[in-house]
C-alpha cells in the first residue's frame, strides 16, 4: 500500500509505503517527524507507480501546471523514452576518439574485476627473466607489450639494477 500524504509544516508531498503499519513518518523535506495517522491522504494505491503518477499530478495542481501535466505522457513512459533516448556509453566514446574498450577494462581494472595485477616493476622483472637474450632494447620492448611505456620500463630496469634486483653484465641483464 502506497499513501501520498503532506506535512503540515511545510506542504512537501511524499510517497509513504505501508502508512498504516508504521507509526512515525519524516518528512523529506523539513525532516518534522509526523503521527502516520495524522497524516493527510490525498491518494492511496496498491501500486506505487499510481502513487508516483497521483503525486506528480498534484505537485503540477500546486504550482498551476495542470494543463501541461496532461499533455505529458505518464510517468513509466517518461521513464522509458530517457533510457532509450540519445547516444550509449561506447558510441560516445568512440565518437570522442576514445577506445571503449580500453576506458572498459580500466574501469574493470579499478573496480577490481580482472583478479590480480601486476605491477609495472613486476612486469619488468618478469620480462629479464622471460626474454630469450635479456638486452635492455629487448626487455622495454617485452615489458611495453604488456603496458609499461618504455622510458617507464627502461628507468625500472634502471632502479632495479641500482638495488640490486637485477644484475647488468655485458649489456645482459638477469633477476638476483
Amino acid at each position: 500500500m502506497y499513501a501520498v500524504v503532506g506535512c503540515s509544516e511545510c506542504s512537501n508531498l511524499w510517497l509513504l509505503r505501508n502508512p498504516r503499519t508504521s507509526e512515525t513518518a519524516r518528512c523529506s523535506r523539513c525532516e518534522t517527524t509526523h503521527r502516520t495517522t495524522k497524516l493527510k491522504r490525498f491518494f492511496e494505491s496498491d501500486d506505487r507507480a499510481a502513487a508516483r503518477e497521483a503525486r506528480s499530478a498534484l505537485l503540477a495542481k500546486k504550482r498551476g501546471d495542470s494543463e501541461a501535466f496532461a499533455d505529458v505522457d505518464h510517468v513509466s513512459d517518461l521513464e522509458r523514452a530517457v533510457e532509450t533516448a540519445g547516444i550509449d556509453d561506447r558510441e560516445y566514446l568512440e565518437a570522442a576518439g576514445v577506445d571503449a574498450d580500453a576506458v572498459s577494462e580500466a574501469g574493470a581494472r579499478a573496480e577490481g574485476e580482472t583478479g590480480p595485477t601486476r605491477s609495472r616493476t613486476e612486469i619488468v622483472r618478469d620480462a629479464v627473466r622471460a626474454v630469450e637474450d635479456p638486452t635492455e632494447d629487448r626487455i622495454v620492448a617485452y615489458a611495453a607489450d604488456d603496458g609499461v611505456p618504455e622510458h617507464a620500463a627502461a628507468e625500472l630496469l634502471r632502479k632495479l639494477t641500482r638495488r640490486g634486483d637485477v644484475s647488468e653484465s655485458g649489456g645482459r641483464y638477469r633477476v638476483l
